[in-house]
Parts: C-alpha cells; sequence; structure tokens
C-alpha cells in the first residue's frame, strides 16, 4: 500500500560528542521516507535548492522511494541545519538554521500521490501541512509530526490542523509544552481530546507511549550501547510505523 510523506529536505552540519560532519542529508521526509521504505513504497514531495547533490537523491530512489515530487528551486539554496549535541546525546543545541527554499515551499503534489491512502506530514509548519491535507481528501489515515518551533509560533494553526488528521507524533517536551502539564499520561490525553484518534509521544532511549480513546501502551527503546548520532531518529521511528501500517494494509484509523 502506496505510502506518502510531505516534509523537510535539507543538509545538515553536525557536532556530536566523537565527532563533526558538514552538509551530510538530512530533514524530516528523508529519514522517515528511508526507513519506511524497507516496509512499503514510499512517495517523497519537499523542495531543495540548485547546491543539493544528485548522489542523494540518487540514494533514496535506489531504496525504491518515489521523488517525483522533490522539487528544485533555480537559483535557490537548500533548506540548512546546524547543531550540537550534548554528551547525554537526547539534548542538542541549534546553532544555525537557514530555511532557505524552505520558507517559500508550496507543495504542489502529483495526481497519482494525491490518491494515496496514508499520508504522514513531517515536520513543518502547520499553514504548509493543512495545505497538503486539502490536496489529499482520500487519504484513509492521516498522521502528523511537529515541532516546539510550531507549537510557540503558530498555536493556532496546530490547533486546527490537530482537528483534521487520524494520528500525531511527538516528543516528550513539546507533549508537555503544548498542554502545559508535565505528566504525560494526562498531556497524551488532552492531545488526543484536542482532536486526533491517537497519540504517540516518543521518549528517546525510553521508548514510546501510545494513546487512543480506551488503550495506553507504553513500548520500550532497541537497547544500544554506542550512540554515534541522534539526528532524524524521531523522524526514522515515524517511517518505521507508518510503512509497517502501510505494508500491513489493516490500521483503522
Amino acid at each position: 500500500m502506496p505510502l506518502l510523506v510531505v516534509g523537510s529536505v535539507a543538509l545538515d552540519s553536525v557536532e556530536t560528542p566523537s565527532t563533526c560532519r558538514d552538509n551530510v542529508l538530512g530533514g524530516s521526509a528523508v529519514y522517515f521516507s528511508y526507513a519506511a521504505s524497507y516496509f512499503s513504497s514510499v512517495r517523497l514531495v519537499g523542495v531543495v535548492g540548485e547546491d543539493w547533490p544528485e548522489a542523494h537523491t540518487e540514494l533514496l530512489r535506489k531504496r525504491g522511494i518515489d521523488t517525483a515530487g522533490l522539487q528544485v528551486v533555480p537559483g535557490g539554496e537548500t533548506f540548512r541545519w546546524k547543531g550540537k549535541y550534548l554528551p547525554n546525546m537526547n539534548n542538542r543545541e541549534t546553532l544555525e538554521v537557514h530555511l532557505n527554499v524552505f520558507e517559500t515551499f508550496d507543495p504542489q503534489l502529483p495526481a497519482d500521490f494525491c490518491r494515496c491512502p496514508l499520508l504522514f506530514l513531517a515536520n513543518g509548519s502547520p499553514t504548509v501541512q493543512m495545505r497538503v491535507l486539502d490536496q489529499c481528501g482520500g487519504a484513509e489515515l492521516k498522521v502528523a509530526d511537529t515541532m516546539d518551533l510550531w507549537i510557540s509560533t503558530q498555536r493556532d494553526g496546530l490547533l486546527e490542523l490537530l482537528k483534521r488528521i487520524d494520528g500525531l507524533v511527538m516528543n516528550d517536551s513539546e507533549a508537555k509544552l503544548l498542554t502545559d502539564d508535565e505528566n504525560l499520561v494526562r498531556a497524551g490525553h488532552k492531545i488526543r481530546e484536542l482532536g486526533p484518534r491517537f497519540v504517540v509521544i516518543k521518549k528517546g532511549e525510553h521508548g514510546a507511549m501510545f494513546f487512543s480513546e480506551h488503550e495506553t501502551y507504553v513500548l520500550p527503546a532497541f537497547p544500544t550501547e554506542n550512540v554515534v548520532d541522534p539526528t532524524g531518529a524521531g523522524d526514522s521511528f515515524a517511517g518505521g510505523m507508518m510503512g509497517y501500517l502501510a505494508e500491513k494494509g489493516n490500521f483503522k484509523p
């Protein structure tokens, strides 16, 4: 069952306690689609500039990801993020953000993309996410991600978005910020009452929590001793989750 993802495609510069890497492949839609491609066919929509290496697009195509929706803006520069992870690898500092072509991103979906039964709105402006929803009225399962930036600067738009989606994925600090509640169980149900039928709260190395009207699950994370770079971990988690649902095709939104 085909799966559509719309979100950021980026070039990242990442500093961890052990190494530094510049201009590496990044972006929420990239991490999501790569993980989801192990389970289902994926169609990606995003925007890049002329500085985007064609080798990155080829990498995605080799995974079977349909990149027909990847727009290249002539003369534009790709979205860039620079960040530094603290020794605990859970907390990070954003050092630089250059939205570039992503700032004016207005996704126009190919006709066959609009017919995908599963839609994931990767991290991005709620305004842009709702434009995508307007084009995908037939999607059977609509799930979104968000972040603290949009909670703080576009709360009204985000609240409107929540009324139009089936599920929301976010991390624990974002859930607390959105609900002004430090208790994740209460926060999860408060978010669900804002519109989504289910909510998944990511807790990094401590796993994730699932909330629906009648069910609450707590799932552990796979234990690992050597964390090299956690960039995109949450997007990859969402990709695996949605990819699995697309593969099975028996979800009930």
